[in-house]
């Protein structure tokens, strides 16, 4: 399966749900009041957020104003104008000054255990030796649950008994990746409630342990957020950016949601990029984000 067709595979509720009028809309080169507010509907209803999607239609009423002509395809103007309106910053693969270190952070249920594991056969895809720390010490099921990944994927976990401290994981999984020469650390790590000062204050101890003991690290801080909860995530975000320097964003289970368009709600709200998107169960199912394939997969163009 191509990246294109796990991006409209993943996608299929929201277009189905919403974004599969907006052909019908384009149908006519017009663009009244009545196609506007149709349209205005469908994006917002994605989540995509009303000042996002308020500018975006500024920009197409604009583009119809200097007059489309017969040649160009109304669908791909928008499409090209809501690419223009996602940032993105690469995820970081070169580990040239190994190990990089991947740090996951958000709350409980986002789905960062799994990512953390899917993760990791990204890097592995590139070939890279990945060393998977289970610093999720509050939950048994967390450390068992990344356990049973590493078995899967033949990947080295770091992990201690429950109730352990979250640091010392870490500081154990960098010395086994310094002593194997090792490429890449992932670390996944505890979300009780964002409101729980306990839990940033344990953030900020891991990082500097990172920092401590690998120069430059962790050269990515990625918060875990689950598509499903539309703008409730990003209050959940911003708690989260107030304490610790967020580099991306990884959007979970969008393959659950009708309302995918979360993801420019969040590049909006936070200003962070977005580089992972979860389209579905399947370890391969973590994808690196694509803005154009992703709001290809929202408005059904085919590439």
């Amino acid at each position: 399966m191509s990246v294109l067709d796990k991006f409209m595979k993943g996608l299929t509720k929201t277009r189905k749900t919403l974004f599969h009028n907006i052909k019908t809309i384009f149908s006519g080169r017009t663009l009244d009041e009545d196609t506007l507010e149709e349209l205005e509907e469908i994006l917002i209803m994605s989540d995509m957020g009303v000042d996002v999607v308020e500018k975006i239609l500024e920009e197409l009423k604009d583009k119809y104003h200097n007059k489309i002509t017969d040649q160009e395809d109304p669908l791909l103007i928008l499409r090209d104008i809501m690419v223009s309106h996602l940032s993105t910053s690469p995820l970081i693969l070169d580990t040239s000054n190994a190990p990089l270190v991947v740090l996951l952070v958000g709350v409980n249920g986002s789905g960062k255990t799994t990512t953390a594991a899917k993760l990791a056969k990204i890097y592995m895809n590139y070939g890279k030796d990945v060393v998977l720390a289970a610093a999720d010490t509050f939950r048994a099921a967390a450390i068992e649950q990344l356990k049973e990944w590493g078995n899967r994927l033949n990947a080295t976990v770091i992990a201690h008994q429950k109730g352990s401290d979250p640091a010392a994981v870490v500081f154990d999984a960098i010395s086994h990746a310094k002593a194997k020469s090792k490429d890449v650390i992932i670390i996944d790590t505890a979300g009780r409630l964002h409101t729980k000062s306990n839990l940033m204050d344990e953030l900020k101890k891991i990082k500097r342990v990172v920092q401590r003991e690998i120069e430059g690290a962790p050269q990515e801080i990625l918060l875990v957020l689950d598509g499903t909860t539309g703008q409730n995530g990003i209050i959940q975000a911003k708690a989260f950016k107030e304490a610790i320097d967020i580099t991306g964003v990884a959007i979970t289970k969008l393959d659950g949601t009708a309302k995918g368009g979360i993801a420019f709600a969040i590049n909006h709200e936070l200003n962070i990029p977005i580089k992972l998107v979860g389209l579905g169960e399947k370890e391969d199912d973590l994808q690196i984000f694509d803005p154009v394939k992703y709001c290809n997969a929202l408005l059904g163009i085919e590439e």
